[in-house]
């Protein structure tokens, strides 16, 4: 198997739900972190990419079915260099790393791009077909924002409950409190802020220019939900998102607060064998060594990502006190906390140190992505050692990725 590297890694800046990036569709954030990347190797000749992957969770909207392709015309790449869109729903993005990586370690391709994107603003509504024609009465329209719709009758209905009820779930399994669980979700805050003012994102990022009616365009370029002035007084006035205060037999702790945002952005990465990497004329951030995946009953998706990472480790050769660094994505703070509870040799001081998606944004397609990118950029900082990155996924499963350097 050949060795893959990863070049370099950008990404947007992660939009909230209708704010900075609302009117930008997702195909043209998905182009502009490929053009990004591409102009920071100037020595590449595009045309020697010979495949674009791109995590999508959507996929009914302005992505146009295949948003890889999409972005690769869009970004001026030669219409010569193909794209495929690939979805495992929270995963996407990493998924694309992970297949990308497959086709450089197996020779198939010598330079390759993966990444992902989700516009959840810009979601579309569906309207189901109608199974007769002229029906008399009503029809539902749904929203593809995120979560279940159109399910079909066959599924088991303790798997269909709303993601927040699965993280409550956790939280009973586990015993987590709503104090633990706002808690973490300050850190993850206040880790985001002090990282950006350190200017540790600077090296992933890649601001966007937003036309507007009037004045000057909006140059975005910071994470837009992070808040430095968070605090546990007004973490604590927040209603339970879904469950009943007091409700018989449950907890209710999952809060808009401790759980990641809707958001929109995109990520992008350059990944290579040792041929590609001549072409290119830099020094890689981190090789990729290991992935690992796992599934589970969905109602407890959020446990997935324990497995995960416990097989990437075994394949990379590698243990938990090997880690310098471990990217979990923050879906909400009690997934993130019963995953580190399953892990009894995890030292959580490695756990998301720049902060994590509670604070940095959760755009579906476009997380997985980022979380490989900023974990090579940390161990290029470092200068050496090991990290992972690894997600949760709707419907019961979690992937992991293991790099070195």
């Amino acid at each position: 198997m050949n060795p893959v590297y990863l070049v370099d890694a950008v990404r947007t800046p992660f939009g909230k739900y209708n704010g900075a990036l609302a009117s930008v569709r997702p195909d043209d954030l998905a182009a502009h972190t490929v053009r990004e990347l591409l102009a920071r190797t100037p020595a590449l000749d595009p045309a020697r990419v010979e495949d674009v992957y791109f995590g999508n969770a959507n996929g009914a909207g302005e992505e146009n079915r295949n948003v890889a392709r999409m972005a690769a015309l869009l970004a001026g790449l030669p219409t010569s260099v193909p794209g495929v869109t690939v979805n495992r729903l929270c995963a996407s993005g990493l998924e694309a790393v992970v297949q990308a990586a497959r086709a450089v370690a197996a020779g198939d391709a010598s330079i390759v791009l993966a990444g992902g994107v989700e516009s959840m603003t810009r979601a579309p509504y569906v309207l189901p077909k109608n199974d007769k024609p002229f029906p008399a009465g009503h029809t539902e329209l749904y929203s593809t924002t995120l979560g279940w719709r159109m399910v079909n009758p066959g599924m088991d209905p303790r798997w269909t409950i709303p993601l927040g009820e699965s993280a409550e779930l956790i939280a009973d399994k586990h015993g987590i409190s709503r104090e633990q669980q706002d808690e973490y979700a300050l850190a993850s805050h206040h880790k985001a802020a002090a990282a950006r003012a350190a200017g540790r994102f600077d090296a992933e990022l890649a601001p966007v220019t937003v036309p507007r009616r009037k004045g000057e365009p909006l140059v975005f370029d910071a994470d837009e939900s992070v808040r430095p002035t968070a605090s546990l007084e007004a973490m604590a006035e927040l209603k339970p998102s879904f469950r009943t205060a007091g409700e018989a037999g449950a907890g209710a702790t999952v809060t808009a607060g401790n759980a990641s945002p809707l958001s929109d952005g995109a990520a992008a990465l350059l990944l290579v064998d040792e041929e590609g990497l001549k072409a290119t004329g830099r020094e890689p951030l981190a090789r990729i060594s290991a992935t690992g995946v796992h599934a589970l009953d969905p109602d407890h998706f959020g446990l997935a990502p324990v497995e995960a990472v416990n097989r990437a480790l075994a394949k990379a050769g590698k243990s938990f006190t090997d880690l310098d660094v471990l990217e979990l994505n923050e879906a909400f703070a009690a997934q993130v906390l019963g995953c580190v509870a399953e892990w009894p040799a995890f030292d959580p001081a490695v756990l998301n140190p720049q902060g994590g998606a509670i604070a940095l944004g959760h755009p579906l397609g476009a997380s997985g992505a980022r979380l490989a990118g900023t974990v090579a950029h940390q161990l290029a900082r470092k200068g050496s050692g090991t990290g992972v990155a690894t997600l949760c996924i709707g419907v019961g499963q979690g992937l992991a990725l293991v790099l070195e350097r």
